[in-house]
């Protein structure tokens, strides 16, 4: 792990604790949920920590995999010097291989949409499906693809001010859908100091993925039953302004 990975990890950490997206209201869903299984819990993409740390600060039984070294490594450092104890690993979500079974296993944070080939979501799904015990839950929440949306607000940059160790930066992020056939775009982010220069340049592959393949999808998989709502308090889904929820069971 190098600097630069490190850097964009502690961009992460903070762009979520200022960033007012509607995914940033998931804690205590999770929480919910996390709570009412039967058997410990498993996140997939933990990142820094949002979400995950939370949970174990309730002493919640969670694990957690990411694929990325830095982002673990800047939440252990969190929780360390918390003295949260935790249980972490890189790992990829389509060829994991769990030592135990979940009551429950999400994945917050639009994580999903990171999976952006068919191949690589029935992959993950199944495994998901394997990992948790019969009767356990997958949940998770994304944005529902409005092709409106798209059309006025892709290509448009957002910026979001925040502070990292002191210092002033600006994200800047640029979303662009390089292949509409397939519904798969880019999330071109750029990282601003102070005097505007840029710090840091990344690119985040995206799928935009309906709730209809979502039940193609949990049906490929194996799993018995699902629901959709719209939001993390359990309203219908009617609007692509909601935030989609999804929950699974084995």
């Amino acid at each position: 792990m190098d600097d630069t990975d490190a850097f964009e990890a502690a961009v992460y950490d903070a762009w979520t604790d200022v960033s007012d997206l509607p995914w940033t209201e998931d804690v205590a869903f999770y929480r919910r949920l996390a709570r009412q299984a039967d058997g410990p819990a498993l996140e997939v993409g933990v990142g820094t920590g949002r979400v995950y740390l939370e949970l174990r600060r309730d002493g919640i039984d969670v694990d957690g995999i990411d694929l990325s070294a830095a982002r673990l490594a800047h939440l252990r450092e969190t929780a360390e010097a918390e003295g949260v104890d935790i249980s972490v690993q890189q790992a990829d979500v389509t060829a994991f291989d769990p030592d135990r079974e979940y009551g429950l296993v999400y994945c917050p944070a639009r994580v999903f949409n990171l999976v952006t080939s068919l191949a690589d979501q029935r992959a993950a799904l199944q495994n998901i499906h394997d990992a948790l015990a019969p009767g356990g839950r997958f949940a998770l929440n994304t944005f529902a693809p409005d092709p409106h949306f798209v059309a006025e607000n892709y290509g448009e940059p957002s910026e979001v001010e925040t502070e990292i160790d002191g210092a002033t930066y600006t994200v800047r992020d640029v979303m662009a859908l390089d292949d509409p056939i397939e519904r798969v775009g880019t999330q071109h982010r750029e990282v601003l100091d102070a005097d505007g220069e840029v710090v840091l340049e990344t690119e985040t592959p995206l799928a935009l993925v309906t709730k209809r393949e979502f039940e193609l999808l949990f049906a490929d998989a194996g799993f018995s039953d699902w629901t959709f709502h719209g939001g993390f308090d359990g309203d219908p889904l009617e609007s692509t302004e909601q935030e989609l929820v999804a929950v699974a069971e084995r």
